[in-house]
């Protein structure tokens, strides 16, 4: 199959026809450059012989020692003849011909290409050169040079074997680059096959690596990454599903109880009983509430609006409000300024989360430190309850945990103190629980004074 500028769309089919054609357009040049060099180097050297032939025949009239015949070879020709047309001496090939050119004016050889001069019962091209030079009888004209066909027959024979060398390596270009980049591109379809095979319920499953430690082999290790995470968010998808669907069927569950007993037992106040009921809608509307920020904000790597904000505030609001709900004291004694930048609702709902959770588990006490050092906002909250048992502590932040103690109090859907952190990575910031001694809990939250612009 092609594409629309008639392409075919396979990579394997793409790569070998660009290559051939490279190879092809590169083996003419050559070729033509091969021809051009090839004649060019024959007629140096003709004419570097011609000359040569040329200095010792006009030294050998100097001296009146004439060869008869010279020696020029199979296709040269030679002749040496006087102002009035005596022909001195000459090749074999050309003997009892007349002079085959012009006397020459200068001592200076010339080059000369002449047309259908004689040879032997033939006629020829030549390309001779031309120079005067004295003998004891007088001036004479001395040629020397070569058949013009010699030259265009060694062009012509290396075009005939390039006219058979340049289509095959062609080819062979062709196929080796068919077969190389098949074996190359064999892992790539291999990948490609497993990973089409892979649904929802294989995550599990991997995709070949092959042990060539090549640009496939790391899009192979790459590919298998990606699996890994797909498959971990995968787990924790459903994990969250069947712990969202669980927390809430309990208030479900309360809600429904409570109404059937009223209706089996007839009761007649039911404001009376619509205030029970409250408890567990009031839970229900928080757990829902905290599931749609967590849906909104997962995959979120920052909030979208940023705005400057006394962190203090905030928290001395926020300690107000938990103060009208709960007998626990909440000492704000030393909160100080510390001013960020961020999403309001959000830094808000994490304050309020880290107050609730403290608030929830103190004794008699939460005591809030607030301040600002070295360009970073820092919040302590410690309460004075039984503080996380050391088999929780690296768990205290899963979303939907919830210590035994606190769910037998009723209170909490598990979910408060994921979203702080989450809150506090958002914001470029940390939420950590410190040391803990056991007279309660400790946490920790750090932010950019002045926090990140955006």
């Amino acid at each position: 199959m092609a594409d629309r500028r008639g392409w075919p769309r396979s990579v394997r089919a793409r790569t070998t026809l660009l290559a051939t054609l490279v190879s092809a357009v590169a083996l003419v040049l050559g070729s033509v450059l091969l021809l051009l060099t090839l004649d060019r180097s024959l007629h140096n050297a003709g004419d570097d012989l011609a000359r040569s032939r040329v200095a010792d025949l006009a030294a050998a009239a100097a001296a009146g020692r004439l060869p008869h015949p010279p020696s020029v070879g199979d296709n040269g020709v030679a002749q040496v003849f006087s102002d009035d047309g005596r022909v001195l001496t000459a090749s074999p090939n050309i003997t009892g011909s007349p002079p085959i050119t012009r006397p020459a004016r200068k001592a200076t050889p010339t080059m000369r290409v002449l047309h259908g001069a004689a040879d032997d019962k033939e006629k020829e091209n030549y390309r001779v050169w031309v120079a005067r030079a004295d003998s004891q009888d007088g001036p004479v004209t001395v040629v020397a040079g070569a058949s013009i066909e010699s030259v265009g027959e060694a062009s012509r024979t290396l075009q005939r074997d390039l006219l058979v060398g340049v289509p095959l390596l062609v080819l062979l270009v062709a196929a080796g680059t068919w077969l190389v980049v098949g074996r190359t591109l064999r892992p790539v379809e291999d990948i490609r096959a497993e990973v089409a095979g892979i649904g929802d319920a294989d995550l599990g499953r991997r995709v070949p690596v092959p042990a060539t430690g090549d640009e496939v082999g790391r899009l192979a290790l790459t590919m298998n990454e990606m699996l890994v995470r797909l498959e971990d968010a995968s787990r924790r998808q459903r994990e969250f599903v069947a712990d969202a669907s669980h927390e809430l069927q309990s208030p479900v569950t309360a809600l429904r109880t409570q109404l059937e007993v009223s209706l089996a037992t007839g009761e007649d106040d039911w404001p009376a009983a619509a205030r029970r009921m409250l408890g567990n809608t009031d839970q229900m509307e928080r757990l829902v509430r905290d599931l749609l920020f967590l849906a909104r904000t997962t995959g979120d790597p920052a909030p979208h609006q940023r705005s400057l904000l006394d962190l203090d505030d905030v928290t001395l609001e926020e300690a107000a409000r938990v103060r009208t709900r709960s007998d626990v004291r909440v000492d704000t004694s030393r909160v100080s300024a510390a001013p960020v930048r961020g999403d309001a609702d959000e830094l808000r709902r994490l304050v309020r989360n880290l107050l609730e959770n403290a608030v929830r588990h103190a004794t008699s006490v939460v005591h809030l430190d607030l301040r600002a050092v070295d360009g970073v906002a820092v919040l302590d909250v410690t309460d004075d309850g039984p503080g996380v048992a050391a088999e929780n502590r690296d768990r205290v932040f899963d979303r939907f945990f919830t210590a035994d103690g606190a769910r037998r109090r009723g209170s909490g859907s598990g979910l408060g103190l994921a979203i702080a952190r989450s809150v506090a990575v958002r914001h470029a910031g940390t939420l950590e629980l410190v040391g803990d001694d056991g007279s309660g809990a400790h946490f920790r939250l750090t932010l950019p004074a002045t926090g990140p612009e955006g």
